[in-house]
């Protein structure tokens, strides 16, 4: 899948460009991406850092910071759309810097993934048939 996207996204980009270039110019075209990226650079940083203070406050208060971690995550994908040029990916970057959309894209992903793994016990006594393990040990040096 991802190298179907890989090889599509950059096919797509440049349709995306012919398209926009023949109606507004090529230099008009290229001055857009520019400032699209600068914008959202700008964007990402301002909001990255409202996230990191958020998720440090969270820390502090004893709450989990998973969700405001998932949210940075979120921005440093849409940083790094940004760097790329193209409409496409600008486009998905800036989806990405509109906080409600962004919360709902990560409850949405939350809701499809399959957490593995859990809390994993180690032998107890408590069980029945169960003993502890017991030895001696020494110290080589």
């Amino acid at each position: 899948m991802f190298m179907i996207l890989f090889l599509l996204v950059p096919v797509a980009e440049i349709a995306v460009f012919v398209q926009v270039g023949s109606r507004i110019g090529a230099g008009m075209t290229v001055l857009l991406v520019v400032v699209s990226a600068v914008v959202g650079v700008w964007l990402v940083r301002r909001q990255g850092l409202a996230t990191a203070t958020r998720v440090q406050a969270m820390v502090a208060r004893g709450e989990s910071p998973a969700l405001g971690m998932l949210e940075g995550l979120a921005l440093l994908a849409a940083g790094v759309l940004l760097v790329i040029p193209g409409f496409l990916t600008d486009i998905a970057a800036f989806v990405l810097l509109i906080p409600p959309l962004r919360r709902g894209i990560i409850r949405l992903y939350l809701r499809h993934i399959r957490l593995e793994g859990g809390v994993a016990h180690p032998p107890a006594a408590d069980k029945p048939g169960r003993t502890p393990l017991e030895g001696k040990s020494r110290r080589v040096d």
